[in-house]
């Protein structure tokens, strides 16, 4: 199963809940992997990576992996824990709470670290050791119907990578049965506009800079060529 974007299914885990079964919560290495149950915890506690901190070497290291997931990507935990703490997002998964505070203005500082924390996640399991190569048939084909080749859709996503200005994400995603490339700016998820993301690169400077300080196409190019999980898209595409 891909990763869930089912508000009425992340929901339903309660902040108690979460801390009887955390113990429990796995997140797979292998395709996909991330459960609902993962993803509604994700607002309470940091979820495992999907793989070692040195398994992207040599495209991502271990060093970016150790600052981004370690340092940034736990703080938008942490702060959001601190934000939700005695309202009425406390007990909500952590989509419902992106989808709750999306475009409020006063809710803006929950709305940021909950989709950050919630991109992060997606961004984990976008990502594989030997990844890249051919998709699976089904969502090969449906790329194909969307873009006209494989080709065709890494060279945009590749493109929205690069041209976001300052800090976002390249994304995948399934709006209204078509496939299609956007890019958001800063903590934004294309969730809150009705479409379903697939898969999504991160373009914010922390996770590329250690390692290719500038030249951020470099570090896109590379990701999609080496390590982009198809599987995971498909994954995705065939629970929507």
């Amino acid at each position: 199963m891909g990763f869930s974007n089912d508000l009425g299914v992340v929901s339903n885990l309660s902040r108690r809940q979460f801390l009887v079964t955390a113990a429990g919560v796995a997140v797979s290495a292998g395709i996909g992997g991330l459960s609902r149950r993962a993803l509604a915890a994700t607002s309470y506690g940091l979820p495992p990576l999907p793989y070692s901190d040195s398994a992207l070497e040599p495209v991502i290291s271990s060093k970016t992996i150790g600052f981004h997931y370690g340092k940034h990507h736990r703080a938008y935990v942490d702060n959001l824990n601190t934000l939700i703490s005695g309202t009425e997002f406390a007990d909500m998964g952590l989509a419902a709470i992106v989808s709750a505070t999306a475009g409020k203005p006063d809710k803006v500082a929950i709305f940021n670290n909950a989709a950050q924390a919630w991109n992060h996640t997606f961004y984990w399991h976008s990502l594989r050791p030997k990844g890249g190569g051919e998709p699976p048939a089904a969502l090969e084909q449906k790329i194909e119907a969307s873009f006209g080749s494989l080709d065709a859709c890494k060279k945009e996503l590749a493109n929205a990578g690069i041209t976001q200005f300052g800090s976002g994400w390249a994304w995948l995603g399934l709006d209204s049965g078509r496939l299609k490339v956007v890019r958001t700016g800063n903590a934004d998820n294309p969730m809150t506009q009705g479409m379903k993301p697939l898969l999504t690169i991160d373009v914010w400077e922390h996770a590329y800079y250690l390692d290719y300080q500038n030249r951020r196409a470099d570090y896109v190019n590379a990701v999609i060529e080496k390590l982009i999980n198809w599987e995971f898209a498909a994954e995705n595409l065939a629970g929507a």
